[in-house]
């Protein structure tokens, strides 16, 4: 009796080739979807950066309004939360008129900014107030209260649904 030799592959480990493919293909879909949910939040992060540097810029140009003192500072009272207060409601265009002045400009200012936080950040929110000490060391995390105080710098903080409803972003504004 001659015996045989097998050539080819047996039904085992043709299915354990398949179970480890499987498993890479699972991976690698894993791995996708994380690198594109950082890839949002990185994108989210700098269209705050950019919003929270424009508001930053309106409250400079409008210095008679933002040179106010705390309680006479329309800027200092801007805490919008898109998912509590609903979408904002549009105000008409103050800029390019004589008309316009330093409240109405302000009032623009702030309702735009509401507009845009609305509408690009997933359950957005934004304050501004003064706060000396935005980030909580114990938790390593931007918290949205604020410390108040003459002496603090200008916080704006701006935050998203996903962020564990802390802010993710917060430019200190120099005083």
């Amino acid at each position: 009796m001659r015996h045989q030799s097998q050539c080819g592959f047996t039904l085992i480990e043709v299915l354990v080739a398949l179970f480890v493919l499987a498993i890479g293909v699972v991976g690698a879909g894993a791995a996708h979807l994380v690198a594109e949910r950082t890839r949002q939040q990185a994108a989210l992060t700098a269209e705050a950066a950019q919003l929270a540097s424009s508001l930053a810029a309106r409250m400079h140009a409008n210095a008679p309004l933002a040179s106010l003192p705390d309680a006479g500072n329309p800027y200092l009272s801007l805490d919008y939360d898109a998912v509590a207060d609903g979408p904002p409601v549009a105000v008409a265009a103050c800029f390019g008129s004589a008309a316009c002045d330093p409240l109405a400009l302000a009032a623009f200012d702030l309702d735009e900014t509401r507009l845009l936080v609305h509408g690009r950040f997933p359950g957005g929110r934004i304050a501004v107030c003064r706060d000396a000490a935005p980030w909580d060391a114990g938790s390593h995390r931007y918290r949205w209260a604020c410390s108040g105080g003459a002496q603090a710098g200008v916080a704006i903080k701006i935050g998203w649904h996903g962020n564990d409803d802390l802010p993710a972003f917060v430019l200190m504004v120099a005083r």
